[in-house]
């Protein structure tokens, strides 16, 4: 989550604010991602790529196929909430003799990213449950240690239903610890006055 978040703030920036080269580029990787299977995008980084010469084990692959998809998706979050900031305040910070990165670090991000957190804590626990997709390539998660202990006690009732449970717990967790890190970064900050930091 935190690496898919990195990677949506960089894409993000480099979207609004880079060269032409590197904004289509941006822009055709998340459409790639955002329009093709996620199994697809998982079975590509860990089957298709050693052909390349390029190779990972399947909790690398997991991991890598996770980050690209998550930066995609969130990328398009975070651009939304760049766009939500008032012209006058980015044009106050160019007046000032602010250059573009001091824009987007001083006056963009944090407004952007208090507005667009429910979005993204939305999109983190999809990522959460899409987990389970990664089983397909032996990758050790929740779902792969439940199929393979159904297969060997022949009981998928009771393992399936504890899997679910306990994917139930980690969303209801998750949510929980999103919503005391949004407290805690942007309720708690606030000044007493009400006003924005």
């Amino acid at each position: 989550m935190l690496l898919g978040l990195i990677v949506a703030v960089f894409c993000a920036y480099a979207r609004t604010a880079g060269p032409r080269p590197i904004r289509y580029l941006i822009v055709s990787y998340v459409e790639l991602i955002r329009n093709t299977p996620f199994l697809v995008q998982i079975f590509i980084i860990y089957f298709s790529l050693p052909a390349l010469g390029i190779r990972f084990d399947a909790n690398e692959a997991a991991l890598a196929a996770m980050v690209a998809n998550l930066g995609a998706y969130a990328t398009e979050i975070v651009r939304a909430g760049m766009d939500a900031i008032p012209q006058g305040q980015i044009e106050a910070g160019r007046a000032l003799g602010m250059k573009r990165l001091h824009i987007f670090r001083f006056i963009m991000i944090f407004p952007a990213l208090k507005t667009v957190f429910p979005a993204l804590a939305s999109q983190f626990i999809l990522l959460m449950l899409g987990s389970s997709v990664i089983s397909a390539i032996s990758a050790v998660e929740l779902t792969a240690v439940t199929n393979s202990l159904q297969s060997t006690t022949f009981r998928p009732f009771e393992f399936y239903f504890v899997a679910t449970g306990l994917y139930l717990l980690m969303a209801i967790s998750f949510r929980a610890v999103l919503g005391i890190i949004y407290w805690a970064i942007f309720i708690r900050r606030r000044p007493a006055d009400g006003r924005a930091p």
